[in-house]
């Protein structure tokens, strides 16, 4: 069992799948805190000042000055600001995979549409090569 298990890791898929995990896990937070950071308050300030990363709604009857602070409490809430950011992240990601399908898509197709040479053209392309070469020799 345990050879075969070296011999399942030891395939290029596997590697490239191990690969393509960590990669997206470090894209998402580059995204979320792009997100957060940067298009969250600039779409805040466009609305009217808005703060989405302090938009509850408050459960448990007693006020609180902010979302955090109804956190620390305890208090039931539903953070319906965080879930926007969420929805934009996931947009922001989303869009990225498929500009990058749509750019391998590109290049399987350019690779589809140059069909490979026959085993008779590569050796009418040989004897060309060949009687070419014999003409500038002579």
């Amino acid at each position: 069992m345990l050879k075969e298990f070296r011999e399942f890791i030891e395939r290029g898929n596997v590697v490239d799948l191990a690969v393509a995990v960590v990669l997206g896990a470090a894209f998402g937070a580059v995204v979320d805190a792009f997100v957060k950071e940067i298009i969250m308050p600039i779409l805040g300030l466009l609305i009217g000042g808005i703060n989405f990363s302090n938009l509850y709604i408050n459960l448990s009857g007693v006020a609180y000055p902010s979302y955090s602070a109804a956190k620390e409490a305890g208090a039931a809430v539903i953070g319906y600001g965080a879930l926007i950011q969420s929805i934009v992240t996931f947009l922001i990601i989303a869009f990225a995979v498929f500009l990058l399908v749509k750019a391998i898509n590109v290049v399987y197709q350019q690779k589809a549409a140059e069909p490979a040479q026959t085993k008779e053209e590569l050796l009418l392309t040989e004897i060309r090569d060949l009687l070419a070469k014999q003409n500038r020799s002579s």
